[in-house]
């Protein structure tokens, strides 16, 4: 049986440690798995390259606890290794509750735990620390042994080991102080592995720095695969299996054409928060993903039948979008033709007609729907949404849990009669200590929104934008000539 690796706080090492982990079984030649509680993009986005294999996300806020039990127990499975890193605090899930919380997810999978403290300063206060949340509860975990981060010295390490020894609580090990341990972060969180020009070396060194400081002889065995008879089920087969039928009024007529439909994804430095279920869910609907790179300048490939706008970071590279004058118009193409466009977080900024980048210096974009964005406070927590009227992805009356992270909001503007034909109002967001508000656009081919949506928890949406594909007019192939609506 696996653990899973939490801590008090966020920022107290607990990345670091499945990283070094990770980075050990790849220097052992084991296969290992990783995944990640929570809604996150770049911690699994590290941990996926260190082990060579995708991170899978651990949400049951998005995407319900039979997912998660399923989800863990068909990709753990199929490594030697597994390993599960916790979500901010061990305790912290929606609200000031614990519901979705790093903890919630232990007791659902039955995993031990084990802590990571950030323990500079602090000696025999230590023990307090580790007793309560060893004690805390419900729900309560099974806490397997500590690991400490920043130890100053062999004294300090003596003090804390005693402390911890005091409760009778095992010390598996620290993290020492060492420059490759120290990774660089932005506003919504770590680098992305593209951005670490020496990963590969940093891996290097971690796998080193494990076998030198982590008690390996007591933490190799809590990275064991799932026990018991493996998955025979893809959870993806399974998710599908789940969606309900549409109403026949709203079933597509339209013959699909042979093959699978090419979907373009914007895929870049600037568009990468994406979940890996979404590719597959895609392709077990009959679609065939394209990668698209807005940064590049490339035009929307010939012949794709949707458009798929992922989050990111935009405003880190306004200037850049803003000059991608083929991309842009091979964009807006694509929305006068009327082929479905989803956006959300990120991905909605590049629709919109300025963006402001991080110096306040406004950059046009491709002016699809009427507004300009800017820096503001950040927006942060689940939501429960709730469709007003049926669209491009969604129907009203149906309920659905997503997530918002971000610091760029939205000045509305008066719709100009190029643009798209889309009503703001996709549906009301509703979430823990924030008022309700309506957000987002939609029309017959748009879906537009802040909200990141975890497609495993809703699976009807990769189903009804196939439906909508296959209705689509395939992209003319000179599409790249067209100049974007803002030009």
């Amino acid at each position: 049986m696996s653990c899973l690796i939490a801590a008090p706080c966020s920022g107290s090492g607990k990345t670091l440690l499945s990283l070094t982990l990770a980075a050990v079984a790849r220097a052992r030649g084991e296969s290992l798995q990783p995944f990640k509680v929570g809604p996150d993009y770049l911690d699994p986005q590290l941990l996926g390259a260190v082990a060579g294999r995708p991170c899978r996300n651990l949400d049951p806020l998005l995407c319900g606890e039979e997912w998660v039990r399923r989800s863990y127990r068909w990709h753990g499975g199929r490594a030697t290794r597994v390993l599960v890193e916790g979500v901010m605090g061990l305790f912290d899930g929606r609200g000031s509750g614990s519901e979705g919380s790093s903890a919630a997810v232990a007791d659902l999978l039955g995993l031990p735990v084990v802590l990571v403290v950030e323990a500079s300063r602090q000696a025999g206060s230590l023990a307090a620390l580790v007793r309560g949340f060893r004690d805390h509860g419900p729900p309560r975990v099974s806490l397997a042994g500590v690991v400490l981060n920043r130890v100053g010295s062999d004294r300090h390490h003596r003090l804390l080991a005693e402390a911890l020894e005091a409760i009778e609580v095992p010390l598996l090990g620290v993290l020492p102080s060492h420059p490759s341990l120290e990774l660089p972060s932005r506003h919504l969180g770590l680098l992305t592995p593209g951005e670490l020009g020496d990963l590969g070396e940093r891996q290097r060194i971690w796998a080193r720095l494990a076998e030198d400081h982590l008690d390996l002889g007591r933490l190799w065995p809590l990275l064991a695969p799932p026990a018991g008879p493996p998955e025979t089920l893809d959870p993806i087969r399974w998710c599908l299996g789940q969606v309900p039928p549409e109403p026949p009024s709203t079933v597509s007529t339209a013959t699909p054409a042979a093959g699978p439909l090419p979907v373009a994804i914007a895929s870049d430095a600037a568009f990468h928060f994406r979940y890996p279920e979404a590719e597959e869910l895609l392709s077990a609907c009959g679609l065939r993903p394209l990668a698209w790179s807005p940064l590049a300048d490339e035009p929307l490939p010939a012949d794709c039948r949707a458009v798929l706008l992922p989050g990111g970071y935009p405003e880190l590279h306004a200037s850049q979008l803003a000059a991608a004058r083929r991309s842009l118009g091979s964009l807006g193409v694509a929305a006068r033709a009327g082929l479905p466009i989803v956006a959300e977080c990120g991905g909605l900024l590049l629709l919109g007609r300025e963006l402001e980048d991080g110096d306040g210096n406004r950059h046009p974009m491709a002016g699809l729907l009427p507004f300009s964005a800017r820096r503001g406070a950040l927006s942060l927590g689940y939501r429960q949404a709730l469709p007003g009227e049926d669209g491009l992805l969604v129907r009203r009356g149906e309920v659905l849990s997503g997530h918002e992270f971000h610091r760029w909001q939205l000045v509305p503007q008066a719709p100009l009669a190029d643009e798209l034909a889309a009503g703001e109002g996709l549906w009301q967001l509703d979430g823990w200590g924030t008022p309700a508000r309506i957000e987002g656009w939609t029309a017959g081919t748009v879906h537009a929104s802040w909200l990141h949506l975890h497609w495993a928890g809703c699976p009807a949406i990769p189903s009804r934008l196939a439906r909508a594909a296959a209705s689509a007019v395939p992209l003319p192939r000179n599409a790249a000539s067209f100049s974007p609506v803002c030009g």
